[in-house]
């Protein structure tokens, strides 16, 4: 599937490899071959004028990790056509997979019947997998919001957009009160982060005015049923969709009742989700569920606590961030690994001692120390295992034991902050 790269992409790259210069010629090498795999090996432009993204060594879409594979290259739509219809195609692709099923997080190229088929939950030939996760409604209307701000194209703001902007309210609004959802998900296995207890619906809660979670980004499941940092995305998705419906596509029913969820999603976290740390300082949870049950820990997949402010949920000198942030870059999170090569968040979805460079990128993606971005960037070039590309995770005591070969939303992570270093960012 491997083809050329479109100009305004090779421009970008010779430009970071000029910047790089001799001093970083590693961050360079790295740079343009993740850069460039994401375009050639992962985009399928579709006959219906749509875009499927592949994940990487999985063949399927995920509506999560397409939007964030993709990102980096908004710095160019605004001046490239090319790029700019491959991501509104994009767009595109993933509102028709929501409208198909607001609850499937991992959807086919066409209907072949690939995937999760014999989980017990409601599947069908297009679904790949039917984990349901907050996240994965989010991540759409960010990338929508992100084009339409970096390029002013509104022409991916369609039918199908507005139908699946419905669904998704409508999903959020129903799921606050997860004891009225019809949905569940069981998966014979003997691995416990792949399914749901209690007959498939989840470990208990009760209503806080968040929204609930099947499972985290990571794609494992929810300990507690509201995920702290995917709800903070959806207040901040729930504030795009209201600019949209007030500003680019007026509907005062929909830019309301957006406002409503935002509203009583963001009072749900300020009343259920903070915590005290070991030193008695107040932090955000994982997760909670409303009945007592807390989770002090952080996750290597985003949206993550790590990634609040890059989210835009709050600034990176935010109080409860700031005091947050260096409890789960601590021994205090379960999650933290530190060893002779590295040291990072990591997540129960790969080994103990495994860090991953998605988690490693989002803490240079959160400062504005630029010598902690540069220290960053060397670490994930220097156990990269002598590939030039990101994995999903590494053992911090031998960076050459790694998972996932090919491992899109990685790579594209280390680009953006490679980016970043250098001031180049997505317009927000």
């Amino acid at each position: 599937m491997k083809k050329d790269i479109p100009n305004s992409a090779a421009i970008l790259i010779k430009k970071i490899v000029e910047k790089c210069g001799e001093k970083h010629v590693d961050w360079a090498v790295n740079f343009e071959a993740s850069f460039a795999n994401t375009l050639t090996t992962t985009v399928k432009p579709q006959n219906d004028g749509t875009t499927f993204v592949l994940t990487g060594d999985i063949p399927a879409m995920w509506l999560r990790d397409s939007t964030a594979q993709v990102r980096p290259y908004l710095v160019l739509a605004k001046h490239d056509k090319e790029i700019e219809e491959m991501i509104s195609g994009l767009v595109k692709r993933q509102f028709k997979y929501i409208n198909l099923d607001p609850y499937a997080n991992a959807f086919n190229e066409c209907d072949n019947g690939f995937g999760h088929q014999s989980d017990d939950t409601e599947m069908n030939g297009w679904i790949w997998e039917r984990k349901y996760e907050v996240d994965s409604l989010c991540y759409p209307v960010q990338l929508a919001y992100l084009l339409y701000k970096n390029t002013g194209s509104e022409s991916h703001f369609d039918e199908d957009f507005k139908e699946g902007i419905i669904k998704i309210l409508n999903v959020f609004s129903l799921e606050q009160d997860h004891h009225s959802s019809s949905y569940r998900f069981q998966r014979t296995t003997t691995r416990k982060e792949d399914t749901l207890v209690n007959e498939g619906k989840g470990t208990d809660v009760n209503p806080t005015g968040m929204t609930w979670s099947g499972f985290r980004p990571s794609d494992d499941a929810c300990q507690y049923g509201y995920l702290i940092p995917s709800n903070m995305f959806a207040v901040v998705i729930l504030g795009y969709i209201e600019e949209i419906f007030t500003i680019i596509i007026p509907n005062s029913e929909i830019a309301t009742k957006a406002k409503k969820l935002k509203m009583e999603i963001n009072q749900g976290i300020l009343d259920y989700g903070c915590i005290k740390n070991k030193e008695g300082q107040t932090i955000y949870a994982y997760e909670v569920d409303g009945l007592g049950g807390t989770l002090l820990q952080d996750d290597s997949n985003v949206p993550s606590l790590l990634s609040a402010p890059y989210l835009g949920y709050c600034t990176f000198d935010d109080p409860i961030y700031l005091a947050t942030r260096k409890t789960i870059l601590s021994k205090e999170n379960p999650y933290f690994y530190e060893g002779l090569y590295a040291k990072g968040i990591g997540s129960s979805h790969t080994p103990k001692d495994y860090v991953w460079p998605i988690a490693i990128a989002m803490e240079g993606l959160t400062t504005n120390d630029k010598l902690e971005k540069e220290k960053i960037l060397d670490l994930l070039v220097a156990t990269d295992a002598g590939t030039h590309f990101m994995h999903e995770g590494f053992d911090v005591n031998n960076p050459n034991n790694y998972t996932r070969e090919w491992f899109s939303w990685a790579n594209m992570m280390f680009c953006e902050l490679v980016m970043d270093y250098f001031d180049i960012r997505v317009m927000k």
